[in-house]
Formats: C-alpha cells, sequence, structure tokens
C-alpha cells in the first residue's frame, strides 16, 4: 500500500474521532504540559530518579492533549512539532518522564498509521487521551532490520492470526493494564517477514519480569516482556508484512525522540545560568559556555521542526535528515550534561542534583534505540545506496 493511500485512508477513519476528541491548540496545550512539568511532576523527579512510575502524570499529560497534538483526521491537522516541544518541556525536567511521553505517543503512531487502524481505533484513543498507558518494543526489531541484531520474536501462522514466543529484555512504560507494540518475525516460503501487533500485559501468554537495576531512567517502567504462545488475533494485527509500513513512520518515530534530546540540552544549560552570577568568573574558563551552548541547540530545534512539517516522507535522503539531527542531539546532549555539572562543581556533584541526573539521562539519550553508533551505521548504509 503505498504512502499517499495510507495517508488518505488513516485520516478518513480518524475523522471520527474528531467528535470524541479535541485536537489541542499548541500554545495552550504546551502551557499546561510547562505547569505540569514545572509543578508537581518537579516534586517528584528524585522519586522517579529512583524508581518511581509517575502514572498520575502521564495522566494529567493525557488530558492536557499532550498525547494528541499528532494525529490527524482532527480539525487543525496534525502538530508534529507540537509534540516533540511537549516531550521536550517534560524531558527538561524529567527525561524519564519525556521518554514514556515518546513511548506513549509512538504507540499511538503505531495505530493511527496501521492501515488497520479502524479496527484499532478504541485502543488508540485510550491512548491520545491517556486514558490507558502504551509501550513500545520495537528496539529489538528494528536492530534486526538493520542487521545489529537477531528479531528475538519467532511468529507463526494461526488460522487469521499468529501465535508469538520468545523474550524482548526491556521494553518501556509497561504495567499489569499496559498496551504495547512489538514485532515478530515470521518464516514464510518468500523468506523471514515481520508481523508488527499489538498486545495488552494481561492477556494470555505474556509475562512480565524486572529488568537489572539501570544507572538512570529507573522510573520508566522498564521490564522483561516474555511470550509463550501468545495468540494475535486478527484484529491486533497492526501490519502484515511490516516493512513497507515501517518506511511510513520510521521517520516520525526517530523525530519524536530529538525532543528528549532537546530538554535535556535546555535543562543543562539553564542549570549553567544558575551559577552564571556566582561562578562565572571561573567558569568562563571551561570549554563549553551556555551562550554557544544554546545556539547550537537552537539550530538543532530549527532544523528537527522543519522535518516534523512532512514526518512521513519517506525517501533515504529525508531519513537520513533526520537521523543525523537524532544523532547530533544525543551528542550535544553528551557535551551539554558534562558541561553543566563542571559548572554547578560540587554542587552538581551531589546525588540529587539536576545536572549529576542529566548526565544519567544524557547516556540514556546516547544509547537508546536508535542510539549513536547504530545511526551512523544506518546512514552510511543509506548513503552507499546513494
Amino acid at each position: 500500500m503505498s504512502a499517499a493511500v495510507l495517508e488518505q485512508e488513516t485520516v478518513e477513519h480518524l475523522s471520527s474521532l474528531a467528535e470524541e476528541i479535541d485536537r489541542p491548540d499548541d500554545a495552550e496545550m504546551l502551557e499546561a504540559v510547562r505547569e505540569i512539568a514545572q509543578g508537581p511532576l518537579a516534586a517528584i523527579v528524585d522519586d522517579i530518579d529512583r524508581g518511581l512510575y509517575p502514572k498520575e502524570i502521564m495522566q494529567q499529560l493525557g488530558e492536557v492533549g499532550a498525547f494528541r497534538a499528532q494525529l490527524a483526521g482532527l480539525p487543525g491537522g496534525a502538530s508534529y512539532a507540537g509534540a516533540i516541544q511537549a516531550i521536550a518541556e517534560v524531558s527538561k525536567v524529567c527525561a524519564s518522564t519525556g521518554f514514556l511521553m515518546w513511548c506513549q505517543i509512538s504507540c499511538a503512531l503505531y495505530l493511527e498509521r496501521s492501515p488497520h487502524v479502524e479496527a484499532l481505533q478504541d485502543t488508540l484513543l485510550e491512548l491520545v487521551t491517556g486514558e490507558a498507558m502504551g509501550g513500545t518494543g520495537l528496539s529489538n526489531a528494528m536492530k534486526s532490520i538493520t542487521g545489529i541484531e537477531e528479531n528475538r520474536l519467532k511468529a507463526r501462522p494461526d488460522g487469521d492470526g499468529f501465535i508469538v514466543d520468545g523474550m524482548l529484555p526491556w521494553v518501556s512504560n509497561l504495567g499489569p493494564d499496559h498496551h504495547f507494540c512489538a514485532m515478530a518475525e515470521v518464516q514464510t516460503d518468500d523468506g523471514p517477514r515481520e508481523l508488527m501487533f499489538l498486545a495488552n500485559c494481561q492477556d494470555d501468554g505474556i509475562s512480565l519480569s524486572p529488568c537489572p537495576t539501570f544507572s538512570g531512567m529507573e522510573g520508566t517502567a522498564t521490564l522483561g516482556l516474555g511470550f509463550s504462545g501468545h495468540r494475535v488475533p486478527a484484529r491486533n494485527i497492526v501490519a502484515w508484512p511490516a516493512r513497507p509500513y515501517l518506511a511510513s513512520i520510521r521517520a516520525a518515530f526517530v523525530l519524536l525522540q530529538c525532543g528528549i534530546g532537546w530538554g535535556v540540552i535546555q535543562g543543562a544549560i539553564d542549570s549553567m545560568r544558575e551559577v552564571e552570577a556566582s561562578l562565572g568568573h571561573v567558569n568562563r574558563f571551561l570549554d563549553d559556555q551556555p551562550d554557544a551552548l544554546q545556539a547550537e541547540l537552537d539550530a538543532i530545534v530549527a532544523r528537527v521542526q522543519k522535518l516534523a512539517a512532512t514526518p512521513f516522507e519517506t525517501s533515504n535522503a529525508f531519513f537520513v535528515d533526520v537521523l543525523k539531527v537524532r544523532g547530533e542531539a544525543a551528542e550535544l546532549s553528551l557535551r551539554a550534561a558534562q558541561a553543566a555539572l563542571l559548572h554547578q562543581g560540587a554542587r552538581g556533584y551531589l546525588m540529587k542534583s539536576a545536572p549529576q541526573r542529566r548526565v544519567r539521562e544524557s547516556h540514556f539519550v546516547a544509547i537508546v534505540t536508535p542510539a549513536i553508533k547504530h545511526i551512523r551505521k544506518e546512514i552510511a548504509r543509506l548513503q552507499a545506496l546513494g
């Protein structure tokens, strides 16, 4: 199915949602997101860093429209720039919660762009309003498609559905009643093909297991996800075969992540400015200064916003541009977070300090799929294709 046909069918199916939910005005939505981020979220950010899952905050973000700015078929059209900035506003305070937003919005994205969106529409409505939570289990699949590792999920046909077995070692934004999307490999007469499907953590044949303690991002409800004879009914098939569908969402999927890096960088710059009055006389000898970092961030944001105007462009050249800006955001996150710690000195080395937390958050931005090394590998592959 062509991207143009998919776009039209998506808009037609989602037009009925306009009667049930409103597409938020970007300015009003972003102001409400800032109030949540700087108020109730800031009050519990240390608890989130130590493992608290901020479900109530996520529900509040859903109520103010942070999970539906990107929806097509609603009055005013989709605003990917607004969705990315909402993630950034939250990530500036807490990248764990910003990442959870990305998981939630991405899960909705998969359903929205599915050629079977009509069958998935009830779950989509729950996700974009924050009534239900959703995770994204595509890290392993994305690495498998680019030859980095083997797909850990295997599926076989079963009537009009599929049976899935396997294990994903870590998937985020999961809980006993959470939805998620994942992708399994199916052996066919024409070779391996990918199946993308929707499931719920309460479904038969699905189990959750704890992960080892990470150095950061502990409040992201990241769990191991096991499949043992799990049956995917026809109504839960997001895409089959999935590769042509993936080409239509890959840029949007990666662009949305830029909001996490944007927020971490801006938060780090803000922390540097906090101590300019008292430590500027000595901090001026450090390599990275807030004004210069702000200029670099502003340039990245401008590129992200331009790309976000056409998030479903499918050309390799466009995707290379998306990967480049995502990679640069990750690299600048590392620099900015370390610079903030150096500017704040001993106070930035305290375990509960924002600079200390952002150093660990920036490491996550650099390694989460697509990681910096994954991005560079994929850029090289795509550029070799010409």
